[in-house]
């Protein structure tokens, strides 16, 4: 017999992983390596993500990729600056972090003319259970 202690397990097998495009960015911004890791580990925090590491990759002549490991998942970022679109990548298991917040306050950092998201929702839905 199972007790409801009225908490959700810890592990669940649930998340929601944020796919973003962004167009129109400012191309300097998306060739500052410093730029994009600091923003993109505030955006985390602020989402209420746990960040283990990051890395990041300044490509020559351009471009930057940064990946961000989470307790929760991961988070990256893919930057073509001589487009000035980037591509946002934010998936997270559970239900703390909050990974359409996170690609939001990334966009408004970055400014884009333009912003197409998406989210999909991954595994069991344990919506119902209080944590």
């Amino acid at each position: 017999m199972s007790v409801d202690t009225g908490t959700a397990p810890v592990g669940l097998f649930t998340g929601q992983h944020v796919l973003a495009e962004l167009e129109g960015v400012d191309p300097e911004l998306l060739d500052d390596e410093q730029f994009l890791r600091e923003t993109l580990h505030t955006a985390l925090n602020e989402s209420h993500a746990t960040v283990c590491d990051m890395i990041a990759k300044r490509f020559d002549p351009q471009g930057v990729t940064v990946l961000a490991l989470l307790s929760e998942s991961h988070a990256s970022l893919h930057t073509y600056p001589e487009d000035g679109s980037i591509f946002i990548d934010v998936f997270t298991c559970g239900h703390t972090a909050q990974p359409e917040r996170a690609v939001r306050l990334l966009a408004e950092a970055l400014n884009p003319t333009s912003m197409n998201t998406q989210t999909v929702h991954r595994g069991r839905d344990y919506a119902g259970l209080t944590s």
